[in-house]
Parts: structure tokens; sequence; C-alpha cells
């Protein structure tokens, strides 16, 4: 396919059909309306189904049992909706149900409820990419993930992801070979005696002068939660951070403003380097705390009050400051276009840190 020029909603849910998606279910809220009308246009002609739910309810809920026939299904929303979503995601990963689930977040004060948000003691592998073209792997990715672990995962993008055009190529992309959905609900054991069960509450049918094992059941989703964290390698891209007296950490959109502004500064001789997170979680621990060992200070970039910095501090855990150098920055409709994420902007901060710490050289512009 030779590379085209789409809006990111777009390409998102061009690279969900690429990668097999043919369930989807959501409802409209901005930044995440366009994905939905996206897949409403592309999954009908490739024999999937598109459903404009009532809710964010009734979304999760019909993608939900789709996944249990072992369709690759997916939903998704912004916060707000997401919030509604939040004990069928944490069920989800209980009935370990794979399903890949577009966070389009309206700001970087979205982390925690990507990262940690849960009723149950579950987590879920969360992707954060920087642009369109990466969105369009991750997202590939994700269905791969799913898969492979039987879990929701989570594509953490923002409004701006959502709106900008890119040039992009998107194939198919391998992943390598994955388990056998032997689990799925597909009707062939209905009335044997053995029929399968998909369910929070356990996966083995129960007579009922017996009922539920709930301990032992938890118990083994508890494993399969161990195993897929320990086996989940974190993505991360890091930059001169060899020889970094500062270093900055930054995901999504403004980890590539950051990125940007760092090779600038470098180019100027000034000793910065970045961290940028692609999975949010498993967070990528070592190699923030590696950078920070070599380090005068650690600067957090991020759109919010706060939040991504608590991972970076558990990583750091002293080794050097750890400032916050970003902050809540959007325009009046609170979408998350953020003004004061701009190259020269971000540029002024990351000097003013590095001029904190004493490493600035003579005759570099402010």
């Amino acid at each position: 396919m030779a590379p085209k020029l789409m809006e990111g909603s777009d390409a998102i849910a061009e690279a969900m059909v690429v990668a097999g998606c043919r369930f989807f279910a959501g409802y409209p809220m901005t930044p995440f309306t366009e994905v939905l009308e996206g897949m409403a246009k592309k999954l009908a002609p490739v024999g999937g189904v598109c459903m404009n739910a009532e809710s964010e309810l009734e979304a999760i809920g019909m993608a939900w049992g789709a996944a249990a026939t072992g369709t690759r299904a997916a939903t998704g929303s912004t916060g707000q909706g997401l919030a509604l979503m939040q004990e069928s995601i944490s069920e989800l990963s209980q009935a370990r149900l794979p399903m890949v689930i577009i966070h389009m977040a309206r700001s970087q004060g979205e982390y925690w409820q990507a990262t940690r948000s849960a009723h149950a003691d579950v987590r879920r592998i969360v992707l954060a990419p920087m642009d369109v073209t990466e969105a369009t792997q991750l997202t590939q990715l994700a269905f791969h993930l799913a898969d492979r672990w039987r879990n929701p995962v989570i594509v953490y993008g923002d409004y701006y992801i959502a709106h900008t055009y890119q040039s992009v190529d998107i194939e198919p992309l391998d992943f390598g070979p994955l388990p056998e959905k032997d689990w799925a609900l597909t009707g062939a054991t209905g009335g044997s005696g053995g029929a399968r069960l998909v369910s929070p509450l356990g996966d083995l049918k129960q007579r009922d002068d017996v009922g539920y094992d709930m301990a032992e059941y938890y118990h083994r989703v508890a494993g399969h939660q161990a195993e897929m964290i320990e086996a989940t390698e974190p993505m991360v891209e890091t930059g001169h951070v060899d020889d970094a007296e500062v270093v900055v950490v930054a995901f999504g959109t403004p980890g590539k403003f950051v990125r940007y502004v760092v090779n600038q500064l470098r180019d100027e001789g000034v000793p910065v380097g970045f961290v940028r997170p692609i999975t949010l979680f498993p967070f990528p621990t070592e190699a923030v705390r590696a950078a920070a060992e070599r380090a005068r200070v650690v600067g957090v970039y991020e759109n919010s009050t706060g939040q991504v910095i608590e991972d970076v501090r558990l990583s750091v855990l002293g080794a050097a400051p750890v400032e916050a150098i970003g902050g809540l920055t959007l325009d009046s409709s609170g979408f998350g276009i953020g003004p004061d994420i701009t190259v020269p902007e971000i540029r002024s901060r990351i000097l003013q840190l590095c001029e904190r710490a004493g490493c600035v050289p003579e005759g570099v512009a402010r």
C-alpha cells in the first residue's frame, strides 16, 4: 500500500481493520468521535459490524459479547466515557477476555485512569503513541497483546493524534504466533455437558450444590496477570542519556516535542537527554532509573497537574531530584489543545531546568 495522507482518527480505524478487528462499538465523545465514525465506514465492507451504542455502558457490553466469541473486538471513548466502562474493563480482565480500548484523552490528566483504575486486582498494558504513524503501529500491536494475554489493552491517544494529518503506510504487521482461542464461545460445546464458560466469576461450570470457588479462580487470574506483567518488556525511547546532566521524561504528543527540543539543545552543546515511555504500563522503570543515576536533575513534562511524575519518582528512588516542568494547558474547550505545547515554550522550560542545574554553556540562546 502506498503512503497516504490521513487524519489520525481515520488512520487508527484503518489500523484496527487491518489488524483484523471485526466488531467495534462506541458512543460519540470528542476526541473519540472520529474513530467511531471511521470504523462505521470501514467495517461493513470487510464483513464487520460497527455499533453506535446508546451509551458507553452499552458499547462495552456489545464489545464484550463479540470478544467472547473469539472475534477481535474493540471499543473506546475519552475519560468521561471510559469512567462509565470501568466496571466492565476490570471484569474483562477477570474473565480473561481480550479487547482493545482506544482511550482518546482530552489531556494527560487521564494517566491514572488509564494505568490504574480498576475495582479488581488487575492491570492492563497501556500503549502511548507520540504521533499518527506510531498510533497505527501500536494499535496493531495492541490486538496481538490482547490475544496473547487474554486481557484488555489500552491505546492512549489524545486530541492531537486524533486530528493531526500525517502520511502513513498501514500494512498488516506480524508480531508472531498466538495461542488458539480454545476458550471462545462458538456454540460448539453447547449441550455437551462440558460447555465453555467465560465469566468474571470463573471459567468452570459448577453444579448447583457446589457453587463457585472464587478464591481458586482469583488466584489463577492473579497468576495470569503476574505472568503478563513479567513477560511484557516495557517499550521506551531514549536519547542522549549516557552523558546527560539533565534528563527530561515525557510521553505521548508532548514527548515528541520534548524529543525535538532536546535534540536541538544537544546540537548547541547543552548536556540534556530524554526518556519517552511508550508503554505506560508496564512503566519503563529501569530506563528511567538508569538515566537518572547519571543526571543532576530529572524534569517531567506532562499536560496535567502531575500524574506520570509519581511513576518517575518511584523509578528514580532518590537518585536525582525530580521536578515538574509541565502543567495543565488547555484551550477554552477543555479538549486538550494545549497553547503551551510549543517548541519555544518547552525549550524555555528545559533551559530553565538546565540553568538551575548549572549546565548551560555560554552562548546558548534562551
